[in-house]
């Protein structure tokens, strides 16, 4: 998760809603990416769609059976989506998003056996996105 934060923070530091993610496979770190919608002016240019994109590149294939993400913020419904179509093994998220999250609308977007822990440095993830939005209210 602290490699997931780093990312966030170059989120940050880039105007972009500081969320980052990291794929691991086999213990090893595949892909790496943060929040990119602003400058790629792409809604769908979130950190783990980004770091979907990465770690399937690097593999050489579509499904990232074995493989965990660890993303400091509660992936969104769209988010969710494709990492139940990549296969992805374990989610490991930060903050919990009650307004946008994935399980506020359905856990059943994820694949069945997806495991997910969430909680993991919790206050760290969200102090950074509270911090940004309340720079972007003043």
């Amino acid at each position: 998760m602290k490699e997931a934060l780093r990312e966030a923070v170059i989120a940050d530091e880039m105007e972009e809603i500081p969320v980052g993610a990291v794929i691991v496979c086999n213990g090893k770190i595949i892909a790496r990416a943060h929040n990119l919608t602003e400058r790629l002016t792409d809604t769908t240019a979130h950190a783990e769609m980004q770091a979907i994109t990465m770690a399937a590149s690097h593999i050489g294939g579509k499904y990232l059976t074995g493989c965990t993400i660890y993303v400091t913020l509660e992936p969104c419904p769209m988010c969710a989506a494709a990492l139940n179509w990549a296969q992805i093994s374990r989610i490991v998220y930060g903050a919990s998003d009650p307004k946008r999250g994935y399980s506020l609308f359905s856990p059943s977007l994820l694949h069945p056996k997806t495991a997910v822990t969430s909680g993991i440095m919790e206050q760290e993830c969200a102090g950074l996105i509270t911090c940004f939005f309340k720079r972007k209210r003043k």
